[in-house]
């Protein structure tokens, strides 16, 4: 269930050798809570909770899990509860959305059902090895707050994942190379995000801008095992490309729209201006009237002026939205929620 499609069936490559981030003793492992989004997952659920269970047991790991059923139709909810049962994973939760909303929906969903202070965010398709959560959870030990994987092997739809993933850094000056696979943050991150529809995708962007140290491991890709991806079709890359737009607008220019609007607005104003001067030029100069010159004119001023009213109009909406986040991040402090940083 993740962005760069399914893959070809090849058998992954493992992952490249190297130092990992964050090798750290077991006991050293932070309380986590693995969140798993799941949309017509049924088939997949006796495995994913067998495999979780035995990861847990043998790493020594004391998580939860907390399942989000996004509106499935295939008995994904009860499915997992009985998985959960067989496989004897105790610390589980379930919840339930009525309709699909989308994985960042589920994400949060998921999120406020704990207190945990480690978050691991787990596609229900298996297409990552439930043995990774160890790895994530050292590289968040070691001082990361936002880790992701790096996809490694063979799979469909990599060249328009090497597109997206290279574009974002070179948009967002991210030092990772794969925005779109399992991750592990820490919960008060998304204290501090505001995460529209598909915007988990975003994530690491939207954290590395605001401050937090982000950092990335080489994972295996695996095949499906069961049922189809629910993320494919050129117009999840027309969306993507759309929300990869929206982001880096609000980035860039959210925080100070003037830069946009004000300069967009000034730069025709000024053109107006200029046309006005070869028409008035023409006219008593050429002796040559030219109608649709004045036209021109009226619409460049009038454009200009709006864009840069629009822009002031915007600081005042930027400058009001830094008050609200302010506001709401002295509260969770009060609250006891989120540390200062």
């Amino acid at each position: 269930m993740n962005g760069a499609g399914d893959p070809s069936g090849a058998p992954p490559a493992a992952p490249a050798p190297g130092p990992r981030v964050g090798d750290r003793p077991r006991d050293s492992a932070p309380p986590f809570a693995v969140l798993v989004p799941a949309f017509d997952e049924a088939a997949n659920m006796p495995e994913l909770f067998a495999e979780l269970a035995d990861t847990f047991r043998r790493h020594g790991l004391d998580g939860e899990v907390v399942l989000v059923d996004d509106g499935s139709t295939d008995g994904t909810l009860d499915a997992a509860r009985r998985a959960a049962e067989a496989a004897a994973l105790s610390r589980a939760r379930f919840l339930r959305h009525r309709g699909n909303r989308g994985k960042t929906s589920a994400l949060v969903t998921a999120a406020r059902a704990t207190d945990a202070p480690v978050l691991v965010l787990f596609d229900a398709d298996l297409q990552h090895s439930t043995e990774e959560i160890p790895r994530f959870l050292d590289a968040i030990a070691a001082g990361r707050d936002v880790v992701t994987g790096r996809k490694v092997g063979r799979y469909e739809k990599r060249f328009v994942s090497t597109v997206y993933n290279g574009l974002a850094r070179r948009l967002f000056g991210v030092p990772v190379h794969d925005m779109n696979a399992m991750k592990a943050f820490r919960r008060e991150l998304l204290d501090d995000l505001q995460l529209r529809e598909d915007w988990h995708r975003y994530l690491v962007v939207l954290a590395h801008a605001k401050g937090w140290e982000v950092g990335e491991i080489d994972i295996a890709l695996h095949p499906r095992r069961h049922g189809a991806s629910k993320y494919g079709g050129g117009g999840r890359i027309v969306v993507g490309t759309l929300d990869l737009l929206a982001v880096w607008f609000q980035l860039v220019f959210a925080r100070k729209p003037l830069m946009f609007f004000g300069v967009t607005g000034l730069f025709l104003f000024g053109l107006g201006g200029l046309v006005g001067l070869v028409a008035l030029w023409l006219r008593f100069v050429q002796g040559a009237g030219f109608r649709p010159l004045l036209t021109l004119v009226v619409l460049l001023v009038l454009l200009g002026a709006l864009l840069f009213v629009a822009g002031l109009v915007g600081e005042l909406v930027a400058g009001l939205r830094a008050e609200v986040e302010d506001l709401r991040r002295e509260l969770r402090r009060r609250d006891g929620r989120a540390p200062g940083r």
